[in-house]
């Protein structure tokens, strides 16, 4: 019996194929294990509430008090919202984009080292993993989106019409950049733990980095009062998660106030942007493919 099987040749195990075959496969594979992906982030979703007498609700407690700590200290205290009207809905809905991105690359980061059960114990398309995570990060976007724009229609901010391409283009931009940061971390953190703590250093300075809490006016009048370089500025501007607020703000809080000013081409830098995070999606998947070949030996 032994020398049989010796004998066998060895057969390895997931993908062979390199470079774009390699990425196209991974996305086969994830659809066509599509249902498995439906049930991992619903466990993402259960095991996150488990035990919580308020259940889902909690998804929407975080944004709300930061909502309202943002809005007294910085616009009523500091005076903020006398320089931005309806500062409430501009801080929510930068907010609430700023969240999806935070939490996704968050919880993509650690999803490789917290499902190191199955990782080690069955083959299945390791990228499985991290993609389940912006399931479950989505989930608690969407109950934010409902919020901010119950806000809106109340606020009067909220209106049916082109604008809503400037949302749909920021989701996608978020979505793309982060899965494309997060499957890169998630294969690194498996081989350096720190990088998880890391990332949440990185994620709080992503909120004061980007025109959230203060108009991307203010950075511009800086900019060029200081005497800087004009380059400096559009490398603010073009920040992926810059881009993406000022696209929900373009969305939700433009429509009701008048004169709202952004950068020009905003459209324009946002389609390049999702072209650009595209093609660091497919460099993250080669790293991460290239990488998890000792991932059960890590872990």
């Amino acid at each position: 019996m032994h020398e049989h099987l010796v004998s066998l040749p060895l057969r390895p195990v997931g993908r062979t194929s390199k470079g774009v075959a390699n990425f196209l496969k991974a996305i086969r594979e994830l659809y066509e294990r599509r249902e498995l992906l439906g049930l991992l982030v619903r466990r993402e979703i259960k095991a996150r509430y488990k035990d919580s007498a308020l259940g889902f609700v909690w998804g929407l407690i975080r944004p709300l008090t930061q909502l309202l700590v943002y809005y007294l200290v910085l616009g009523q205290f500091l005076g903020a919202a006398r320089s931005i009207d309806q500062f409430a809905i501009y801080i929510f809905a930068g907010l609430t984009i700023y969240g999806f991105a935070a939490e996704t690359i968050t919880v993509m980061t650690g999803s490789i080292v917290n499902n190191s059960g199955l990782v080690k114990k069955v083959y299945l398309p390791r990228e499985i993993f991290p993609i389940a995570s912006i399931g479950s990060a989505g989930f608690n976007f969407g109950l934010q989106m409902i919020v901010l724009i119950i806000a809106a229609a109340i606020m009067g901010t909220l209106s049916f019409g082109l604008n809503l391409v400037f949302i749909l283009a920021a989701v996608v931009l978020v979505a793309v950049f982060c899965a494309a940061i997060g499957l890169a971390l998630s294969a690194l953190n498996v081989y350096l733990r720190d990088m998880q703590y890391l990332v949440e250093v990185i994620v709080m300075l992503m909120m004061w980095a980007s025109p959230i809490v203060y108009s991307w006016l203010f950075v511009r009048d800086a900019i060029t009062n200081i005497g800087l370089s004009p380059w400096v500025l559009e490398i603010f501007v073009n920040n992926p998660l810059t881009l993406a607020v000022l696209g929900f703000q373009a969305g939700f809080w433009a429509p009701g106030v008048e004169g709202a000013i952004f950068p020009g081409y905003l459209m324009l830098r946002m389609l390049l942007a999702i072209v650009f995070g595209l093609i660091l999606l497919f460099l993250a998947q080669r790293l991460f493919a290239r990488l998890q070949g000792n991932f059960a030996q890590e872990l």
